[in-house]
């Protein structure tokens, strides 16, 4: 076996997906995986058999009762004489899980409460009936100290939470200056809530140890950086732990680190002696796990009279449990989108007594762009100038932060074509102005952007005697399609059909890749299988004596010279296998990358109840190179949809006094069902970005999210004249909006 490297240090230019010979990539195929998650033959991480089979052992996690606090004492006997109970693990004394891949070392709870819902205790008992009857009997006596449960309470304590995915403070110029000195001021607040990943799978896993090696079936996100979490939560060196993630059922990243089961099963199975089961109830998701943050907001835009910008501000303000430094960093799109000279993006965290925030789909953007997107809507209309208009008057030329040329930027070209399909200039202008009987119709819009975030990645590919191929990395598929993208790489870099090629993803054993998460997974992992493929069709080339350059592959053979050989008389039994490394370089550091898009949306507001109804939603994109026209726009209707539960139906309910997350399942957390949403439209621009990677492709997914909730705001303001500021937006602020005589509530 051998190795290629490609470290993108210029542009790629040209390659072999390009020429499409194969003619597979970007093709819209069917998910590999899909008919086996269907079937019931994928194996999630609670349904794995460790050992025989039959000698596995079920665990319950006990949680806290209060949010903040002590742990005075845990009595667990009679838990422990109910018949069938194995074992009752605590964790007063020991090292915690994080669920944000950020926290690399642990820290110690030696018994401190700081939220309500924390787990404190693990039954181990023969079945899971058992293990929960005797989670009831665990009984856990507290200290209870005064926590805060709010953020707007925490606000006067808030500091500079330092660097985090961004530095929490960027500034360019002088924006106090540049503000006081504007034609045009604009100043508002904007707040977004708490919401949950809420993903389809529970988090859940089994652990079985062999001697001192450990084998964890998993359902997170990022293998290779999960192994260490755990190897730092038990004390011991990750080399001794295996995780296995081969299909996972959601995490839009409430699985991108270890939850508390992992950690806990862990520990109970290497007391038991037997493989754990464990698996968190709906409920103790949402309170165990890890939500995304709520935040305030507060957007200021200096411009002149045409609506040229010269100073932009975005302040914000959101919450951690104590000793979690993680922010949003809703700023992150503020710093690039739009021109100006003076610029300040700040954030700021408080500590709050409520479970863990963490990435959620587009960290940053998702809430950031509900304010900024706003924010210029609103001036668009104080300026009396078409909101398109606006932000193709702000377009900056390269980063107006540090100057860097843009890698590729379609953001107005996505505007002008959805302008064109959705419709924009036959608009209602006047807010309020179109009925239909008691709905009141208004349209919005709103840019999107997303940050290309590329990552070092590793597969192993393997050409076979047959004429098939193989790849193993441990990067995972969470249901973006990454069996499915991988393979058609291979397939058009190699000339293979489809069928073809066979992929092995997440197992800690296999090369590492960053995992799913950030848009980076894609664009790296796949960008590995490419160095792969490069590296093999160099020995096809020299078993040949030609140049890489003069191969033509297709349907299983190799052209040159004008002679045709099928692979399997080429290989002549011997198989050929190269591992692949990507590694971001020059390119990726002296360009800015992103993906842009527009978002586009008619909604229907009843004038009676001040129920929200979208009823058209359109999103155009730039993302580079499409790898699979059907996974890729599945993935954007996520987005959108993801969007419209933003806006309008989610909100993680905190109890003031205790913590509690009152509304902690999908009972009462409202996620959008199919009423809720219309047919969407999603439309992809043409576009090659050579500088982002070898596959000319950028991240997708969480583009799709970035704006959406703004555009479907700024089309309520059409429909009704209300200007709501504060996210979701549900028929009680729209009430309350007329109530008040249409100011903004």
């Amino acid at each position: 076996m051998s190795e290629h490297t490609i470290q993108m240090d210029k542009p790629i230019g040209e390659t072999r997906l390009d020429r499409r010979v194969q003619d597979v990539i970007g093709k819209g195929v069917a998910r590999h995986e899909g008919p086996l998650k269907v079937s019931g033959r994928a194996t999630y991480a609670y349904e794995n058999l460790a050992g025989d089979g039959k000698n596995v052992a079920y665990g319950f996690i006990v949680t806290s009762t209060i949010g903040a606090g002590k742990i005075k004492r845990i009595d667990a006997v009679a838990a422990l004489g109910k018949a069938g109970v194995l074992h009752v693990v605590t964790d007063s004394d020991g090292p915690r899980a994080s669920a944000d891949p950020g926290d690399k070392k642990p820290t110690a709870i030696n018994g401190q409460i700081t939220h309500y819902g924390q787990p404190v205790a693990l039954v181990v008992a023969e079945s899971f009936e058992t293990a929960r009857d005797a989670a009831k009997l665990v009984t856990v006596e507290y200290e209870p100290t005064e926590g805060t449960y709010a953020l707007e309470d925490a606000q006067d304590k808030a500091f500079d939470p330092g660097q985090g995915v961004m530095p929490s403070i960027v500034k360019k110029g002088d924006f106090d200056k540049g503000f006081a000195a504007a034609e045009i001021k604009f100043d508002q607040t904007y707040t977004t809530t708490s919401q949950s990943h809420s993903a389809m799978e529970p988090h859940a896993c089994v652990a079985e140890w062999n001697g001192d090696e450990l084998t964890l079936y998993g359902c997170y996100q990022l293998v290779s950086t999960n192994v260490g979490q755990l190897a730092a939560a038990l004390g011991i060196d990750k080399s001794h732990i295996r995780m296995v993630n081969p299909y996972i059922g959601g995490g839009f990243g409430g699985k991108l680190g270890i939850g508390p089961e992992s950690v806990f099963a862990a520990k109970a199975a290497k007391v038991v002696g037997r493989p754990v089961k464990l698996a968190l109830t709906r409920q103790q998701v949402y309170q165990d796990t890890s939500r995304r943050t709520d935040t305030i907001q507060r957007i200021r835009i200096g411009c002149d009279r045409n609506g040229v910008i010269n100073a932009i501000s975005h302040d914000t303000l959101c919450g951690n449990t104590p000793g979690d430094t993680v922010f949003e960093p809703a700023g992150i799109s503020t710093v690039f989108l739009y021109d100006g000279e003076n610029r300040l993006i700040t954030h700021r965290l408080a500590e709050v007594n409520v479970v863990l925030a963490s990435a959620m789909r587009a960290p940053g953007e998702a809430v950031g762009m509900l304010a900024l997107e706003n924010a210029m809507d609103e001036l668009a209309e104080q300026l009396g100038i078409d909101p398109i208009e606006l932000r193709k008057r702000n377009e900056p030329k390269v980063d107006p932060q540090d100057g860097k040329p843009f890698s590729s930027r379609m953001l107005v070209e996505c505007m002008e074509e959805g302008a064109k399909r959705f419709g924009w200039a036959d608009r209602s202008k006047v807010p309020g102005a179109r009925r239909e009987g008691e709905w009141l119709i208004g349209t919005g819009m709103a840019a999107a952007s997303r940050k290309n975030l590329l990552q070092k990645a590793s597969a192993k590919v393997e050409l076979r005697p047959d004429g098939s191929a193989t790849i193993e990395t441990d990067m995972t598929d969470i249901g973006t399609g990454t069996y499915t993208i991988l393979s058609q790489i291979a397939a058009e870099m190699l000339g293979l059909p489809l069928d073809k090629v066979a992929v092995t993803l997440g197992d800690s054993d296999l090369p590492q890749a960053p995992g799913s998460g950030g848009s980076w997974g894609a664009n790296s992992s796949g960008s590995s299988v490419y160095a792969a493929c490069e590296g093999i069709i160099e020995k096809i080339a020299a078993k040949l004596g030609v140049e890489p350059a003069g191969l033509t592959l297709k349907d299983g053979t190799v052209i040159a010279d004008n002679k045709q050989t099928a692979l399997t008389e080429l290989l002549a039994g011997e198989p050929i296998t190269v591992t692949g490394t990507f590694k971001p370089g020059d390119a990726f550091k002296g360009t800015h990358q992103a993906s842009y898009g527009a978002h586009f949306c008619e909604v229907a507001v009843n004038a009676v109840t001040g129920e929200t109804r979208v009823r058209r939603l359109m999103t155009v994109a730039a993302a580079g190179r499409i790898l699979n026209e059907k996974t890729a726009t599945s993935q954007s209707y996520g987005g959108q949809i993801f969007g419209i539960g933003a806006t309008l139906t989610e909100e993680l309910v905190v109890d003031p006094r205790t913590g509690l997350i009152v509304n902690h399942d999908l009972a009462e957390y409202h996620v959008p069902v199919n009423a809720d949403v219309p047919q969407l439209e999603v439309v992809f621009l043409d576009e090659r970005d050579h500088a982002a990677s070898p596959l000319a492709s950028k991240g997708i997914g969480e583009l799709a999210l970035s704006g959406v909730g703004a555009a479907i705001s700024n089309a309520i303001h059409n429909a009704t004249g209300i200007r709501l500021r504060d996210y979701p937006m549900t028929l009680d602020k729209v009430l309350a909006g007329w109530a008040a005589g249409k100011q903004a509530a």
